[in-house]
Order: C-alpha cells, then sequence, then structure tokens
C-alpha cells in the first residue's frame, strides 16, 4: 500500500481554505455587516448575547462568548454573553427531561428577554435542537443571526440574518465562521474601547 504524500495533503487544506474563503468574501460580506449592526445595538443597549452550536460549533460558542466577556485585542467594558453549550448539568437534566432537541430552547426560555440577541452556529444548518432555539428566540423578542454553510439555506425564513459560507465541506465552513467570530470581536473593540 502506498502511503499518501503528507505534504501535498496539508497544501490542499490550506488550498481549500484559501479557495472558501476567497468565496465568502465574494458572497457573504453584505450578511456579516448586516448581523454586526444587531450586535452593536446588543453591546450599546447592553443586553445579552446568547450563543450556541453542537460539536465544534459548540466549541466556537464557547470561544466567542469568551471575547466578549473578556475581551478580544483591547481594553473594554465586560460585554453580556453566555455560550448555551456550558452548563452540563442543565444540559444534562434538559436532555434527560425533554429531549436533546430541547437543551438549548429550554435555556432561551429560562434567560433571554425581548431584545437580547441568539447567534446560532450551525455547518448544516439542520440540527433539531439549534432550529427550536431560533423559534424560542423568535417568540422571546429575540434578534436572531445564524451561521451556517451552503446546506443551512432554510435558515434565511426563520433568522433575522444568516450567513451562508459557500462550501458543504464541516471544517472549512468552521475555518470560516472563526473569520467572522474574530472579525465582530475586532470591530467591538474598535467601537467600545475605553
Amino acid at each position: 500500500m502506498t502511503r499518501p504524500d503528507n505534504s501535498q495533503l496539508i497544501l490542499n487544506a490550506f488550498k481549500r481554505h484559501l479557495e472558501t474563503v476567497s468565496r465568502s468574501e465574494a458572497t457573504v460580506l453584505n450578511e456579516v455587516s448586516k448581523a454586526f449592526a444587531i450586535l452593536e445595538e446588543i453591546v450599546k443597549n447592553r443586553r445579552v448575547l446568547f450563543i450556541c452550536g453542537n460539536g465544534g460549533s459548540a466549541a466556537q460558542s464557547q470561544h466567542f462568548a469568551a471575547e466578549w466577556v473578556c475581551r478580544y485585542k483591547k481594553e473594554r467594558p465586560a460585554l453580556k454573553a453566555i455560550a448555551l453549550t456550558t452548563d452540563t448539568s442543565a444540559l444534562t437534566a434538559i436532555g434527560n427531561d425533554y429531549g436533546f432537541e430541547n437543551i438549548f430552547a429550554r435555556q432561551v426560555e429560562a434567560l433571554a428577554s425581548k431584545d437580547d440577541c441568539l447567534v446560532v452556529i450551525s455547518t448544516s444548518g439542520r440540527s433539531p435542537n439549534i432550529l427550536k432555539a431560533i423559534d424560542k428566540a423568535k417568540t422571546i423578542g429575540l434578534k436572531t443571526i445564524a451561521l451556517s454553510g451552503q446546506k443551512g439555506a432554510a435558515l434565511k425564513n426563520l433568522v433575522d440574518v444568516a450567513i451562508l459560507v459557500p462550501s458543504d465541506e464541516t471544517a472549512r465552513i468552521q475555518e470560516v465562521h472563526d473569520l467572522i467570530l474574530h472579525a465582530w470581536c475586532e470591530a467591538i473593540d474598535e467601537n467600545f474601547t475605553s
């Protein structure tokens, strides 16, 4: 059996990353800016940002919340953000009593208020727990933003702003999601530095 050329495999991953970033730059910047306008209002009005996702997107949710609560690059006031992926007692109790599809919606119901914001991160855009969280958020009156991939087109009709990375490769979608989250953090820093 011939071993693969690891250098070529790694190079191909870099190339696919660059291609996805380039296609995203050409297609999603308008939505990224619209979403940032919502986030800017959340900060100005001292509302709460809630973030959720599954798997790698759960980790991104936690990362984004930490950047808000702590800081990104510059000194600025702490911002209100909660990753709905971190409370293992709530997650397991809700999953056990109400089903895994309700782990985020139940927390939104308990913690969120009208005019807060929910950011959902889902490469597929079809996870039942994400869809239920959006539905609950809309019922309460939250602004909603979705980060997804090209298969998440149905989210456009469910949220205030849907940002669909033009790829169906999970790793490349997540890499662009990270870029978007960091771009938002950088813009928040520039607009709200003390």
